[in-house]
């Protein structure tokens, strides 16, 4: 059972929509140098990791997927049209051979089938979605057992100044298309905790990377 650490006020599929809608012509320049880390580290999780079937959960304007390993073939969903078609851009430009697909897809409820892939990551996604809990499952079921659940997040912090700014900012989760105040066990059950590795990311900590084997369980 996940502990109870509700956000506050909840998203709904349509406000993240519009978030990010507003957000998608200055994503990159707002938000892709503070996450640069993230992701890189993400991805370089993923690349060390065996399996080639990879499922980018929330790609949006398709940041990390330069880089990728030529041998990960990867699919990347987003709720936002507006984010995937700059990804798709990104993708011709650079020229990516290994995108077999970006697809508008709601990553609580997927079309694909069970045991579909290796390897799912979520970059940033797990505050966005309106409720994670179900993001996990469903990446559980189409992740094959044996293969990984990634996330790289900002999480609560646990206690000092950065725990009281993220508080306040909750009242704008709505506008920001994300909870600032989300925590980690909003996303990850005790049973789930004791299996994942947990690594703090550049800048300062702000991002997490959690690396979590799939058993095969729920």
């Amino acid at each position: 059972m996940v502990s109870s650490f509700p956000s506050r006020p909840s998203l709904d599929a349509e406000s993240v929509r519009l978030a990010y809608r507003r957000w998608a012509r200055m994503y990159d320049v707002v938000f892709g140098g503070i996450s640069a880390h993230g992701r890189k580290r993400a991805v370089a999780a993923v690349n060390a990791l065996p399996g080639t079937n990879v499922l980018e959960v929330g790609v949006g304007t398709g940041l990390a997927l330069p880089h990728y390993n030529l041998e990960k073939r990867i699919t990347g969903i987003d709720l936002s049209e507006d984010m995937l078609a700059r990804a798709r851009q990104r993708v011709q430009r650079e020229k990516l051979s290994n995108i077999d697909a970006l697809m508008v897809m709601d990553a609580e409820a997927t079309s694909f089938e069970n045991q579909q892939f290796d390897i799912a990551v979520g970059m940033f996604v797990a505050s966005v979605v309106p409720h994670p809990d179900r993001l996990l499952a469903e990446l559980k079921r189409v992740v094959r057992p044996g293969g990984y659940i990634l996330f790289v997040n900002h999480f609560l912090a646990q206690s000092g100044a950065r725990l009281w700014v993220e508080r306040n900012m909750a009242r704008a989760s709505r506008a920001l298309g994300w909870h600032p105040d989300f925590a980690i066990e909003t996303l990850l059950s005790p049973g789930d905790m004791s299996q994942a590795t947990i690594t703090d990311v550049p800048p300062f900590g702000l991002f997490t990377l959690v690396t979590l084997p799939h058993n095969g369980g729920k």
